[in-house]
């Protein structure tokens, strides 16, 4: 039988070459183990596989010294939350830093994969399997780094935190529950999120910018319903549910929210306009300049990737209706996906929606408990750590905040006071960028090229 070194081993000997020492270092050894055995673990709902990729995490910390008292696996459902202490000295005398990522991943079918997606596999140029990228490469590099520090018998001058989440994908309740419920968490100064953020790299490997996640848009789905008494097909009638909620949902898709901005999107659309040019980098410095030009705001919002950082959005993603199909639907629903900008409420959204729609009998119900996720500001500490870190990497490339169109942990525990941060180790091509799709991969390169960015930053913040 082959050990997990051995098959570390093996894998390393088919990689591109890297510099002398980089992938055969003990943390780079250590590293790829870790990375090698979660993505193995099929940690999607469902499936029950989230503690047993915890109870692993805690057999690798016990043996570099972690103490069971501080290693905390709490149980939720068929899912876990995990909080691990590196205990500090206390001589700084400030509060905790809490370091977040999550261990569950969306669903990846064999059958639809170009290659087994809970497997670990490569070619000359990349990592392939499902949470390469999103999240379990943070995992790893937290993880790792927590390793290594230890074993090079590093002290830091404040304890640090990492909190795992278990179901970040779907309903965040160990987030909820790790943000709201944990007294040792509670009193963070402030959290570093894994999961979002990072650099891009252009076609040709140049890096354009690094992007730290400061805030992400409130994340909300209404359910639209239509009811009709309905009646026999062969007798149809002008007052169809379902022709009356498509018209409505036409009108939603031709509804423009109005733009927003703040500085921070601004500063992060005048920076990626210049590094990126052309005509689309033009409409983003134009929109940095002055937001309430038109023509450029327009431009931004016929692209997907920069439509959501200049006003609210929603969009239909789910239908359904009727009950025969001899019969005249009694009912019709949609459900209408919002991602909201910050500063507004989920209500105003709502009341928007129902003028939209120009039907008073539509019902407009909101589904679950929608978080609203303020700003958080820059801190010069952080924001010097991580300029050293992405700095040895690459050492002109700018570094700015922005917005996250999408949701991550790092909403609620915004909301519960603790200012939070994404700032991942990962540069990459913005366009190879497969998390929750077919085929996620991960180029080897930036695996390797990242080892040290959290060492780097947590030395930095911790170290006397």
């Amino acid at each position: 039988m082959i050990n997990i070194i051995s098959l570390t081993l093996l894998l390393l000997a088919s990689m591109p070459t890297l510099a002398v020492g980089v992938k055969d270092s003990p943390h780079a050894l250590k590293s790829l183990e870790i990375y090698k055995t979660l993505i193995g673990m099929p940690t999607v709902a469902g499936r029950g596989k989230v503690p047993e990729m915890a109870a692993y995490l805690a057999r690798e910390f016990r043996e570099v010294g972690f103490k069971d008292e501080d290693i905390n696996i709490i149980p939720m459902g068929e899912t876990v939350g995990m909080i691990v202490r590196y205990k500090g000295d206390g001589t700084a005398a400030k509060k905790p830093i809490l370091l977040l990522g999550h261990m569950d991943v969306v669903e990846a079918l064999d059958k639809d994969w170009d290659r087994p997606p809970f497997e670990l596999t490569q070619d000359d140029k990349y990592f392939y399997g499902r949470g390469t990228i999103d999240n379990k490469l943070g995992i790893t590099m937290l993880s790792s780094t927590f390793i290594r520090l230890k074993k090079e018998g590093f002290m830091p001058n404040r304890d640090m935190f990492l909190a795992f989440t278990g179901d970040e994908e779907t309903g965040m309740l160990t987030t909820k529950m790790l943000a709201n419920e944990r007294p040792e968490l509670a009193n963070a100064e402030y959290a570093l999120n894994s999961d979002a953020g990072g650099g891009d790299l252009d076609a040709n490997g140049k890096a354009i910018a690094y992007l730290v996640q400061a805030a992400e848009k409130t994340y909300v789905s209404f359910e639209l319903t239509l009811r009709n008494k309905g009646g026999h097909s062969s007798r149809p009638r002008p007052d169809n549910a379902i022709y009356e909620l498509s018209t409505a949902l036409l009108n939603i898709r031709d509804y423009h929210f109005p733009v927003m901005w703040s500085d921070m999107t601004r500063e992060f659309f005048k920076v990626s306009g210049t590094q990126l040019g052309g005509e689309l980098g033009e409409a983003m410095t134009a929109f940095a300049a002055d937001p309430t030009n038109k023509k450029a705001s327009d431009r931004l919002e016929t692209e997907s990737s920069y439509v959501g950082t200049t006003r609210t959005t929603c969009v239909t993603t789910m239908l359904k209706a009727g009950h025969a199909e001899n019969a005249l639907p009694q009912s019709a629903t949609a459900t209408v996906n919002c991602r909201i900008f910050p500063g507004i409420s989920v209500d105003d959204v709502k009341q928007t929606l129902a003028k939209v729609v120009k039907n008073a009998a539509i019902e407009i119900v909101t589904l679950d408990s929608p978080v609203e996720s303020p700003i958080s500001e820059l801190r010069d500490d952080v924001m010097a750590a991580v300029k050293k870190a992405v700095h040895a990497r690459y050492p002109k490339v700018e570094i700015i905040a922005y917005m996250e169109s999408g949701g991550t942990d790092g909403m609620h525990f915004r909301k519960a006071g603790i200012p939070t941060w994404a700032l991942p180790s990962v540069f990459m091509n913005p366009d190879e960028m497969f998390a929750h799709g077919l085929n996620e991969r991960l180029p080897i390169k930036t695996f390797y090229d990242g080892l040290d960015h959290w060492s780097i930053i947590l030395k930095d913040l911790t170290g006397k």
